[in-house]
């Protein structure tokens, strides 16, 4: 794995970034997608392309450069760099180095830990040097554009703030791979992501301690490595073949928090000059590791706030302020754990989009976005009432109420949230310039067991519900189409509404006995309708009658339904559906007749 070195004149302006193999890479001072190098105007916006080959980097001045690029200090439009070399823009020079995690440490003569608390207790030597470096830390956040970028940006204030520190690195490793009882080197270079950077030119390579890192990560706790031995002269570390460095001492902080799991920030330097005694004191380490950990502790906190957050507004899509707030005050993973419960579920359909489908053929984007704007309606109408966005399916909207905490209401709520969106798209059809004219809607509810939470498969989750009651709030909304209603409800949503929805809000009528196409059981379907007061709204004797009209049906005296049914207006298409059903028997009911009407499709 190879990474370029960047460094500007200042010492805040520099960053470190693994190039990935077989990709071209744009460097410039803003490039549309690439790595920037914002701090030199001497850079054009677009200046170079990169591309790992290999072990070497090939560099290729663009055309729109202005500036050159030298190598060797030579005016250079494209070359290979090898590990090691460098190149320049303006004021800012560039490095090809190797990078490696090295799990060939020799056992450290030393090896300390420190708990929290007992840093805590610890004394900062030049305090007001390192409250000053402290205080470039928001800066240092709100430029840092990825974690890379963060990376080199921390490991560059270290350096600033602990002086005898000669490297210092952002190490992210896979949180797996530090589970295990006993250290484990498995730090390989595709499942780690480090930045570092150094005082020391003379360090072109670094490479930190594998076990160091494990074995912080392990106990969660600051480690600290010393390999010379104070009481000799011989520091007896140096490692071999120019390859590794006389560093002697290391320590590595791991980050506590979730949002930064399998994170450390790993400081290493030299303790003295070969045959000359130690010139870094234990105090001083002390010292440094309490001002990393404060470091990290503070990295930690911004980065879990912003997950929180990322998380909560992930899940304000789905859910409603009243079930966000039940999230707020519990282990959000235990809260989402399927579990089952009694819900009521809600689905949600819009009619007329073949039609639309067809008209808009030559204008897919407008459809689509119209098709948004309905389904917007829904999900304001399911989340403003404390339901659960399951699901979209198309021009469809599943959601539901019960969970994750039960609610007695939610019957109630579905119901209202249902009424809420038919007038919505009702309204929204008498302006002919509105996105949703055209557009009907057919709604579904039912209520009974389920199991709702996080569904699906290890490589795909969603929140959802499962159990016959979705099944048959699917039935029910299909079924609105069949029977001119816009929204069917099954006898326990009715009850509620009988006994606990003021008229006020909405009323029920029953329907009848129905069998749904693909089901065995037979249910009492009813019809929820607004209140009587509304526009177009039938009145509460063309209910009652079309509720004796159903017993009629039911106790075999269809001449007697057939009356009650030619009462009601005609724009009460609901009535067509019985109506019919009584025609296709020659009004007539069979010998065998249990009084239960069967839909022979969806």
């Amino acid at each position: 794995m190879a990474e370029l070195v960047v460094v500007g004149p200042e010492l805040m302006q520099r960053w470190r970034r693994v190039i990935p193999v077989d990709e071209v890479i744009r460097l410039g001072r803003a490039p549309r997608s690439g790595w920037a190098v914002p701090w030199d105007w001497l850079i054009s916006r677009e200046h170079a392309e990169l591309h790992l080959q290999g072990d070497r980097l090939k560099v290729r001045r663009l055309d729109a450069a202005r500036n050159p690029i030298y190598f060797d200090e030579v005016d250079t439009s494209e070359f290979l760099l090898s590990v090691g070399a460098q190149f320049r823009i303006g004021k800012t020079t560039f490095r090809l180095a190797a990078v490696e995690v090295d799990d060939d440490f020799p056992s450290p003569f030393e090896e300390r830990t420190f708990h929290r608390d007992e840093l805590k207790s610890f004394a900062f030597d030049n305090a007001d040097h390192r409250l000053e470096v402290l205080s470039t830390l928001p800066r240092v956040i709100s430029h840092a554009v990825n974690d890379e970028e963060l990376g080199s940006r921390l490991a560059s204030l270290l350096l600033e703030a602990i002086p005898h520190a000669q490297a210092a690195a952002l190490v992210q490793c896979n949180q797996d791979s530090t589970q295990a009882e006993e250290p484990k080197m498995t730090l390989a270079d595709d499942s780690a992501l480090m930045r570092w950077d150094s005082s020391d030119e003379g360090i072109s390579q670094f490479s930190p301690s594998r076990r160091l890192i494990n074995a912080a990560l392990q106990r969660g706790k600051g480690i600290l490595h010393v390999w010379h031995d104070s009481d000799k002269t011989d520091v007896g570390y140096t490692r071999p073949a120019g390859r590794w460095t006389n560093l002697d001492w290391a320590f590595c902080m791991p980050f506590k928090e979730e949002a930064c799991k399998g994170w450390c920030l790993y400081v290493s330097g030299q303790s003295a000059s070969m045959g000359s005694s130690p010139t870094v004191s234990e105090d001083d380490l002390k010292g440094d590791l309490r001002f990393t950990e404060m470091v990290s502790e503070f990295i930690g906190a911004i980065r879990q706030v912003r997950l929180l957050e990322q998380r909560q507004a992930g899940l304000s899509q789905f859910f409603s302020p009243a079930v966000m707030e039940t999230l707020r005050g519990a282990d959000p993973d235990k809260m989402l754990e399927p579990k089952e419960s009694d819900i009521t579920v809600l689905f949600c359909d819009v009619r007329g989009f073949s039609k639309k489908s067809e008209a808009s053929r030559h204008d897919l984007k407008e459809l689509l976005d119209r098709v948004s704007d309905a389904l917007g309606v829904m999900t304001c109408g399911i989340i403003k009432h404390d339901g659960v966005i399951a699901d979209f399916q198309g021009d469809a909207a599943l959601g539901f109420w019960g969970w994750p905490t039960p609610l007695f209401d939610g019957p109630l709520l579905a119901c209202r949230a249902a009424l809420e969106i038919e007038a919505e798209f009702k309204k929204s059809d008498q302006d002919k310039n509105n996105s949703l004219a055209g557009f009907q809607v057919g709604i579904g509810i039912a209520h009974g067991p389920a199991i709702a939470g996080k569904i699906g498969t290890d490589e795909q989750v969603k929140v959802g519900a499962f159990g016959p009651v979705v099944n048959l709030g699917s039935r029910l909304e299909s079924m609105t189409k069949q029977l001119w209603a816009s929204i069917l409800i099954d006898e326990p949503t009715a009850r509620f509404v009988r006994d606990l929805m003021p008229r006020s809000q909405g009323r029920c009528r029953r329907l009848g006995r129905i069998r749904p196409y693909g089901m065995e059981d037979a249910l009492m379907v009813s019809e929820l309708l607004p209140p009587a007061d509304c526009v177009g709204a039938i009145s509460d004797q063309h209910v009652t009658d079309y509720e004796a009209a159903v017993d009629a049906v039911m106790e075999r005296r269809w001449d007697e339904a057939i009356e009650l049914l030619d009462k009601l207006p005609d724009e009460d298409r609901t009535k067509d559906f019985l109506r019919q059903f009584l025609d296709s028997n020659h009004c007539e009911p069979p010998i065998d007749w249990d009084g239960v009407v069967e839909m022979v499709n969806k």
